[in-house]
């Protein structure tokens, strides 16, 4: 019995030796870190041709200044030290916008509380969107404006910033919604004006990892 005993306190001991062992393991050996990872630290070979080519340093967001469902003047300057989360869509959308309006909803409610995570979403149709056509969309998506921005601007300079700016795919539809063309990728920028990542805006599971991205990067991560 007393045999018994004695191997039964060395089990509960070697039980209790695991997770420190596992510790001084990890301490001694390195740390476990998340890297999210900066893009276009070499520039962006980017396929379009109005976009500056040749171009081999750090890709940063370019200056921008459009129009928000307030009326009021939102860009690159308030994008300055805070991560921001973009997308391009427009109102009249037939197809994906639907999904990634709601999906970004979710993401506003995550950060609704936190003061350096903002949201922009972009118009591609910005001749029907207008302040007050984003101002109605906004509110449908219970959006306060300054932290969740519907912006509107110039056509030509909206199509520039998507293609070379953000290196987002976008074909004007001349006004007929189903000729729109863009993508569903919601772009996450820190608070340096670099991309960190890219995200469908229709798949819950990507927008999950976005939204635990943009806390590491939140907490921390440069």
């Amino acid at each position: 019995m007393r045999g018994i005993r004695i191997l039964q306190g060395m089990v509960l001991v070697c039980i209790l030796l695991i997770p420190v062992l596992i510790f001084m393991f990890l301490k001694g050996f390195g740390t476990n870190t998340y890297e999210i990872p900066i893009l276009y630290q070499k520039g962006t070979d980017s396929p379009f041709s109005e976009c500056v080519q040749g171009d081999t340093t750090q890709h940063y967001i370019p200056d921008f200044t459009f129009t928000n469902q307030e009326g009021q003047p939102v860009g690159k300057a308030q994008m300055e030290g805070k991560i921001t989360i973009v997308d391009f869509f427009f109102t009249s959308c037939p197809s994906i916008c639907p999904v990634m309006s709601q999906e970004m909803e979710r993401v506003y409610d995550m950060f609704q509380d936190e003061p350096n995570v903002q949201i922009f979403s972009i118009s591609i149709d910005p001749e029907f969107d207008t302040p007050e056509i984003l101002k109605e969309y906004a509110e449908d998506h219970h959006a306060q404006a300054g932290k969740w921005d519907f912006l509107t601007g110039d056509k030509l300079e909206t199509y520039k910033l998507a293609r070379c700016g953000f290196i987002i795919p976008t074909i004007d539809g001349n006004g007929i919604p189903d000729n729109f063309i863009h993508s569903d990728k919601f772009t996450l920028v820190d608070g340096q004006g670099r991309i960190r990542g890219y995200y469908s805006g229709t798949s819950r599971e990507d927008v999950d990892l976005l939204m635990l991205e943009t806390k590491i990067l939140l907490h921390g991560n440069k």
